[in-house]
């Protein structure tokens, strides 16, 4: 890759983030409304899920950033249960699994 390209890959995840960042404060935390049962759960094929590398099982990411033991249950942008799907502040109005893992994982305060 070169370093056009990986400014250009930058500046585009930038103005995602920024993009996801307005839409949940804009919408006041909707989600965190909704049942998780009844949210449709982020897709592969999802541009903030390929923006932030989100995998539905954190053991199978291949990312460097990934530690091991990070997952979306122990981050602090996910608001569901600890198995399962539950609703997460960077996906608005869709369910992740808990076991899953992204490059935006922030560990919940103890």
């Amino acid at each position: 890759m070169s370093h056009d390209e990986s400014n250009e890959s930058r500046r585009r995840f930038l103005k995602l983030a920024a993009g996801t960042t307005a839409a949940v404060v804009a919408m006041g935390g909707l989600p965190r409304l909704a049942r998780a049962a009844d949210l449709p759960h982020v897709d592969d094929s999802d541009p903030t899920a390929k923006a932030l590398g989100y995998v539905e099982d954190a053991g199978k990411s291949s990312n460097p950033k990934h530690k091991a033991g990070d997952t979306c249950a122990n981050c602090q942008f996910y608001s569901g249960g600890p198995t399962g799907y539950g609703p997460c502040a960077l996906f608005p109005g869709k369910a992740v699994n808990a076991k899953g893992w992204c490059v935006s994982h922030s560990p919940k305060a103890k």
